[in-house]
């Protein structure tokens, strides 16, 4: 009877397993972390997850894109979605590192702003590379971005972003270049040369940042009199914390944050459903309320409250005099000015 029994029990057990609800689908994405990670994580990470009945899983780099390549080298992608800038998606595109969107399961990709749309990454919201001061240090503070070279004015330490790209194109605009001629300019040798000489003349003063995080942290330390940032990350502390920090805004740089899909990642079709998601403009438009990065629809302007609607890098008392960061430009010469930056900064 006992070989019987255990026959019958074990079928019994199959039986129940077999009637029990398939371990829940999971997705998972690595952001930049921080403030904005968070607001991802409030205006579409959690409803997205509430909505399929899945759990989110969440990561936090700086440089995702390289995370990932490093993954597929050794054979091994867990990741569905990577946040990326819009001229790293790219980069990483051309070389094979990103999956080339199908946008019929995604949205009509006339929907989205200019350049928001990508072969391999979708728009997120668009941003601002804005300067920022502490008023309470700062009395008489700058209005734009190129008071970064104003050194007898405003003398002390200024944090700049360690990277090229924003740096040289406001070392040009610094230097007496037109915005409408900026790229024009440092598509040539001399025009490298042009915006590093005129970064030579600042380089003792800058204390660099390579997180979203620290130039809040720095002006509120007041290790530095001044920094450049991405505007929501000066406007989060302002709003939720009361800092008497002010954005100067003119000759702000404007950009797109981008996600995209790796090449092997293990949860495509849930990728894809993500991307359809966050891209519908009622949806697209909920980033905002959470921090003050402008839609890339549209349509999701109208559902975006008026008073964050006035924070936007996108408000048209913001865009008097701007630049719109030339993604084409940056995939094409990216990679030899980075080069040509580390060079700089080992000097």
């Amino acid at each position: 009877m006992k070989p019987i029994m255990t026959i019958a029990a074990a079928a019994l057990a199959a039986a129940l397993l077999a009637t029990l609800p398939a371990a829940a689908d999971e997705i998972t994405i690595t952001s930049a972390g921080g403030a904005w990670q968070q607001a991802q994580h409030s205006a579409w990470y959690q409803p997205f997850a509430d909505k399929m009945g899945i759990k989110f899983n969440e990561e936090e780099s700086t440089d995702g894109p390289a995370r990932v390549q490093a993954m597929q080298q050794a054979h091994n992608v867990t990741l569905d979605l990577v946040t990326v800038e819009s001229a790293g998606a790219i980069q990483f595109c051309d070389s094979g590192v990103l999956v080339r969107l199908d946008y019929s399961k995604i949205a009509d990709r006339g929907s989205f702003l200019p350049g928001a749309a990508q072969d391999c990454s979708v728009g997120l919201d668009v941003y601002g590379n804005v300067l920022a001061y502490d008023t309470s240090v700062t009395k008489d503070g700058p209005t734009s971005v190129l008071a970064l070279f104003d050194t007898k004015r405003w003398p002390g330490k200024r944090a700049l972003r360690k990277v090229a790209n924003a740096n040289l194109e406001w070392a040009l605009m610094a230097d007496g270049v037109p915005p409408d001629q900026v790229y024009k300019v440092l598509a040539t040798p001399a025009g490298v040369d042009r915006a590093f000489a005129k970064l030579d003349t600042i380089k003792g003063d800058i204390i660099w940042w390579t997180a979203g995080a620290q130039p809040p942290q720095l002006l509120a330390s007041h290790e530095v009199v001044m920094t450049t940032a991405w505007n929501g990350r000066i406007q989060n502390p302002i709003d939720k914390e009361k800092k008497p920090f002010q954005i100067a805004w003119d000759n702000q740089i404007v950009e797109y944050d981008m996600v995209a899909i790796p090449k092997g990642a293990p949860h495509i079709d849930l990728a894809y459903k993500y991307l359809a998601y966050i891209s519908q403009p009622e949806n697209n438009g909920r980033l905002g309320q959470f921090i003050p990065y402008g839609p890339v629809v549209p349509a999701a302007a109208k559902f975006v409250p008026a008073e964050t609607l006035a924070k936007l890098p996108t408000a048209p008392e913001h865009l008097k005099l701007y630049l719109v960061v030339n993604v084409e430009f940056w995939g094409d010469h990216g990679e030899a000015l980075g080069k040509r930056f580390n060079a700089w900064l080992a000097k």
